[in-house]
Parts: structure tokens; sequence; C-alpha cells
């Protein structure tokens, strides 16, 4: 199987929820199935077929994750040595060259991305656009709205 680039702080957000949907969230959705079974008749029961429902969610996404968890790379690039390349998990502070708008973007997997937080995916335009260069270049992206060219004047790996 293929290999899933994450950061330490996605892949532990993962075990957290993992370790929440198997110790409280599934032993709730048993309980609920097991309260819905005392009230009779399962065929017209839709608390029962509700919380059997929930089940199917739940154990889906646990699957789902122990599935990323075991074909996941996890990077830490705080232990890599800095030399002003960007790279998967570095953060950089961008200048878009049009409105001087600076920008701080970190590069991070796919199930971690969040543009609202400045976590964009390495899959996405503007890493794929980014990774590989160094500080002063500058890069031309082509995005939904047009060509955006911006400079890196910093790149972290923290």
């Amino acid at each position: 199987m293929k290999q899933i680039p994450m950061t330490v702080r996605g892949a532990e957000l993962l075990k957290q929820e993992l370790e929440f949907l198997k110790n409280v969230r599934r032993p709730e959705i048993i309980k609920a199935i097991a309260e819905a079974r005392e009230h009779g008749d399962l065929k017209e029961n839709a608390e029962y077929h509700a919380a059997r429902e929930q089940q199917g969610f739940c154990e889906g996404r646990i699957q789902e994750i122990e599935g990323k968890l075991s074909n996941c790379q996890v990077i830490d690039v705080t232990k890599i040595p800095n030399n002003g390349k960007v790279i998967f998990g570095a953060t950089l502070v961008l200048i878009n060259t049009a409105t001087d708008e600076e920008l701080t973007y970190r590069i991070v997997g796919d199930d971690e991305a969040n543009i609202k937080e400045g976590l964009i995916s390495v899959n996405s335009p503007i890493a794929r656009g980014l990774i590989g260069k160094e500080i002063d270049d500058t890069v031309v992206i082509s995005t939904p709205g047009g060509q955006v060219e911006f400079e890196i004047i910093e790149v972290n790996y923290i």
C-alpha cells in the first residue's frame, strides 16, 4: 500500500480520536443498543435502528483511522536540519507580490489540512508549487482565481 505522509501532530490527533472512539463512543453505542432492545419489537424500534446506524459509522471510522495509521509515514521536521528548502511539514511565510499580503502556511498531510488554520495539504496546488523551492524564490501558482505570484521570505522546520 501507499505510504501516507503525516506530521507528528497529525498522527497524534488521529491516535487521540481512535482512543476516544474505542474507549468512549463504542461503549456508549453498545449501551444505547442494549437499552433499545429492552423496548421490545426490533422491527419498529427507531432507537434501536438509530443506535445500530451509529455503531456502523463508528466502526467504519475506527477502521479508517487504523488503516491510515498503519500506512502512514510520520515525518518529524524538527529532526531535519533547516537548509531553507520547502519540504513536507515546513512552515512558510510568503508574500503575495501583487497585494503585499503576508501569508503563513504549514504543509501537512491530507487529513490535517485546514486552510483557516494555515494548514495546507501536501497535494494542494499551492504546496506542490512550493515544495523544493528555497527562501527568496518567487513562485507562480495556478489557482482557481488565476495566476498568483508568491515570494518565499521564511522557511521554518518547527
